[in-house]
């Protein structure tokens, strides 16, 4: 082979070598940095965390937020809300006025009960 063509492969090797250590060092950069992120945070992490088990529940779809605020004590109520809305929940209020909250995940299967409960009553 020509000198100028494995000049040109070496350098090419170079930067792929240098390029995949690079990208492999940055992603543990980067790992490292949200571990310390999620710890200084932890409360918060947590808190969302409890939130989207709660709002998780097979038999539930809803929950108040009375029974949130119960379970998730610590928080006053705008910040309880916060969190909630960080876990992916979205407000509903009844027709009582009384405040649950649902995961937006969960919208579908939301539909698909009130669906099936409408077609009951008609039967």
């Amino acid at each position: 082979m020509d000198a100028s063509l494995w000049s040109t492969f070496s350098a090419l090797l170079g930067a792929l070598v240098g390029g995949g250590i690079s990208y492999a060092l940055n992603r543990q950069q980067f790992a490292n940095q949200l571990k310390l992120a999620q710890e200084q945070h932890r409360t918060e992490f947590m808190a969302e965390t409890t939130a989207r088990h709660f709002l998780s529940h097979k038999g539930f779809t809803d929950r108040s937020f009375e029974t949130l605020r119960q379970h998730l004590g610590g928080f006053d109520d705008d910040e309880l809300r916060k969190i909630l809305v960080r876990a992916g929940a979205m407000r509903i209020y009844r027709e009582d006025g009384s405040e649950w909250w649902r995961l937006l995940s969960r919208m579908e299967e939301f539909i698909e009960r009130k669906e099936l409960d409408r077609i009951t009553r008609e039967i």
